[in-house]
């Protein structure tokens, strides 16, 4: 659908200068040519083409969309009221005759096919009347003759500035409307994309509420199982431990589908404000239960008072996963920065894994698309997803000194936001 909003602003602007240009024209011929004009007649055709571009800027301050009925009736009071014009001017001897093109150029790259011709025909029928009927702009007597081919040079000249001022006209015009035409197809391809990844979002929460499910009976058969075991191999003592760290990591799984369940329910309202030392220093509390193994250094950047964030648990989790992601690269020796501004919050992780490779940093944050071998390539783009909700991102690069950067930028807002 094309922007006619932007495009009747656009006609607004080319109305002021033809307007500027058919006043200086007209003040030329009365001053420079001696001209016999029906200055009265002329000049209420200027105020009323006056009228209607002020009618019609006011119009584009209105919240009702421009159609393309409007936009057409438009054209054809500008087209009449150049044909007005034109008529006290000489007519077709006008060199700026050239000037009824602009509407149907204009309809040509903004209207359908029968607009477009129905433009077209009034235009020939203005063109053809003005060829008989008119008012002519000097009334030539014998004693006058002589001024024929001086008029006719006046004649040529305004016809190369007529000819100027449409080229110019026509080349803003149509680099403009190819501009707006261009944002409204970008537009259409966000929200396609949009379309697409909500709607693979929604194949993920479909197959992890049934994974969930599905997950809870195996569950505790394996915890049932463990504990038959337990009894049935009490006096060997090195089985023994391993059957408890079983059931220990069954555990795990079966209260993490629960916390999962229940956070959902719970996310709007558990909603806190912290100050983001604060968050970040919880999150790493929980890397550190859940992954012992992982060596970091923690440092803020930051000057002065840090700044309050609206915490979620899917925020946290989605911080957890992408410092989970680059223990995967390489546990040892993680380098966490935090650091603010005036307007961002940003969160820097800093592994030293292998790196991304050009193939992977084209397609990082799309689903099933994993920089781990063994991973199922769901976790960046469902981390991308969360902090795209807080207006927030995340970005990877290969860092100078090797490894892989991770920078979460989330923005800076007040409680009443």
């Amino acid at each position: 659908m094309a922007n006619h909003r932007e495009n009747l602003l656009q006609l607004s602007y080319i109305r002021s200068v033809t307007l500027f240009g058919q006043c200086l024209a007209v003040i030329f011929a009365i001053y420079g040519l001696h001209a016999d004009l029906n200055v009265w007649k002329i000049s209420s055709t200027l105020g009323t083409l006056a009228f209607l571009n002020l009618i019609t800027y006011a119009r584009l301050f209105s919240p009702w969309p421009v159609t393309e009925p409007e936009f057409f009736t438009q054209l054809i009071a500008e087209m009449s009221l150049y044909g007005a014009l034109l008529f006290h001017m000489g007519g077709a001897t006008n060199p700026f005759i050239f000037l009824l093109l602009v509407p149907l150029i204009i309809a040509s790259a903004t209207l359908s096919k029968r607009y477009v011709w129905l433009i077209a025909v009034m235009i020939v029928a203005i063109y053809s009347s003005l060829l008989f009927y008119y008012e002519p702009i000097l009334k030539l007597s014998n004693s006058h003759q002589h001024r024929i081919m001086e008029l006719f040079d006046i004649h040529i000249v305004g016809m190369w500035i007529n000819f100027l001022l449409t080229v110019l006209v026509i080349t803003y015009f149509i680099v403009r409307m190819r501009q707006s035409m261009q944002q409204q197809q970008d537009k259409l391809e966000q929200e396609r994309e949009k379309h697409i990844h909500d709607q693979q979002l929604l194949s993920l929460a479909t197959m992890a509420a049934g994974t969930a499910h599905e997950l809870g009976t195996p569950l505790s058969t394996m915890q049932v199982l463990l504990k038959e075991l337990e009894h049935e191999h009490q006096h060997t003592p090195d089985l023994l431990e391993d059957l408890q760290l079983l059931y220990q990591q069954t555990e795990v799984c079966a209260t993490r589908l629960k916390q999962m369940t229940q956070s959902v329910k719970e996310e709007h309202s558990t909603t806190q404000w912290l100050p983001a030392t604060e968050l970040i220093e919880e999150t790493l509390e929980q890397l550190m239960v859940q992954r012992p193994d992982v060596s970091q250094t923690y440092t803020v950047m930051g000057l002065g008072e840090p700044p309050y964030l609206s915490c979620t648990t899917s925020l946290k989790q989605s911080l957890l996963n992408l410092i989970n992601n680059a223990a995967d690269a390489n546990p040892k020796d993680l380098q966490i920065e935090l650091d603010w501004d005036q307007q961002q919050t940003y969160f820097r992780i800093h592994d030293w894994g292998p790196g991304i490779s050009l193939e992977q940093s084209d397609n990082l944050g799309k689903p099933f698309i994993t920089t781990k071998g063994k991973g199922l390539g769901i976790g960046l783009f469902l981390t991308a997803t969360t902090l795209a909700r807080y207006d927030g991102d995340v970005r990877l690069y290969n860092h100078p000194e090797g490894g892989t950067l991770t920078e979460v930028t989330l923005p800076i807002r007040q409680k009443n936001d």
